[in-house]
């Protein structure tokens, strides 16, 4: 019974693996879109996060009979529980992908008036946050994950940076007030995936955490 219920372990390990991939590639894609203004790549963006939605899904069905057929340890539960939390996360980094490239067509053919080098700054290091946080949970590695949690502040100072920008863009003139808003948009929405990449890394620590102190339990 242990050992199919490893087996079911593994593949939602696996499954896990899978979702944190087509997340990484969709918000690399997004944000190569955005920057080079190619709207049939936005389009093809939008398309895919339906295969975002089914592999969550999947993800939290192999959980449910996890939790319904097998009985699982605390160890077992934590694990399957920092899941679930987390699929939701990476499901809400697809979405926010997908209304970035939403905003990338509507933007189509208006002057990119902004200083680029602080909304570029901010979308590479909300990826490099959300990769981290991907690999601390496939190499159980509660070190890189803590260090993403640390890295949010990055994220948000440049956030600010950005809208101080927009601003400047608005006031230089009004007519540029819808433009400014939708990258404001954009920065939000960057700025939300820093967010859902530190949560992703919380939940890396807490069912790590409970491992470590099993451990240590088992030795004494």
């Amino acid at each position: 019974m242990r050992s199919k219920f490893d087996e079911q372990l593994r593949q939602l390990n696996s499954e896990m693996t899978l979702m944190g991939n087509m997340v990484e590639k969709s918000i690399l894609d997004t944000i190569e879109a955005f920057f080079s203004r190619n709207i049939e790549k936005a389009r093809q963006i939008m398309k895919g996060d339906d295969l975002v939605d089914q592999e969550q899904k999947k993800i939290e069905n192999i959980c449910f009979q996890l939790l319904i057929q097998q009985q699982p340890v605390a160890r077992d539960l934590r694990t399957i529980t920092a899941a679930l939390k987390m699929v939701t996360d990476m499901e809400r980094i697809g979405d926010h992908a997908a209304d970035i490239s939403e905003l990338t067509i509507m933007m189509e053919g208006s002057p990119f008036l902004l200083k680029e080098e602080h909304i570029k700054k901010m979308a590479t290091e909300a990826v490099g946050m959300l990769l981290q946080a991907i690999e601390a949970y496939v190499e159980r590695d509660m070190e890189k994950a803590s260090r993403v949690i640390e890295h949010d502040d990055v994220v948000d100072d440049l956030f600010v940076k950005v809208k101080s920008d927009l601003i400047e863009v608005m006031q230089t003139d009004t007519a540029y007030a819808e433009y400014a808003a939708d990258l404001l948009m954009v920065n939000k929405y960057l700025e939300r995936i820093g967010d859902h990449a530190t949560n992703i890394a919380e939940w890396v620590i807490f069912s790590l955490d409970n491992h470590l102190n099993e451990e240590a339990d088992d030795e004494t």
